[in-house]
């Protein structure tokens, strides 16, 4: 195992230098400051928002008797926004109005509902087996 991630390690280095290589002497007129910009404001961003949600979920999952479920619940949602997030929060309205046609802060929030209500039935219909499978209750 070390030596796959001693080869993982190794492309990960060789492929970010190709990024700065190409941000740096690319085709495309783009000013480096603004690549060192946007850079540095995403690792602000998680460092400063992304990690301390983590971990704060990570402490009150780790206390759930459903954990799986809202651990996979919260893959699926942090998936789903990952995914969105570009043309979420992108710059400014497109002049071709058929680049991104659809209302995509909707959808986003119509998945991350559905991630929810999946989760929430998957730990109501275990904890209701569970029931059945210990009998009833005696007093």
């Amino acid at each position: 195992m070390p030596v796959f991630r001693a080869a993982a390690g190794a492309c990960g280095v060789a492929l970010m230098g190709v990024g700065v290589w190409a941000a740096w002497r690319g085709d495309d007129p783009q000013d480096p400051w603004q690549v060192v910009q946007w850079l540095a404001g995403a690792v602000l961003v998680h460092d400063g928002v992304v990690v301390p949600l983590t971990l704060l979920a990570g402490l009150v999952v780790v206390r759930l008797r459903a954990r799986r479920a809202v651990r996979a619940g919260l893959l699926v949602a942090a998936s789903l926004t990952a995914v969105a997030y570009p043309v979420l929060f992108r710059p400014g309205v497109p002049q071709n109005p058929s680049v991104l046609p659809l209302d995509y802060l909707r959808n986003w929030l119509l998945l991350l509902g559905l991630t929810a209500a999946v989760t929430a039935a998957t730990v109501l219909v275990r904890a209701w087996a569970r029931r059945l499978r210990e009998g009833p209750r005696d007093s």
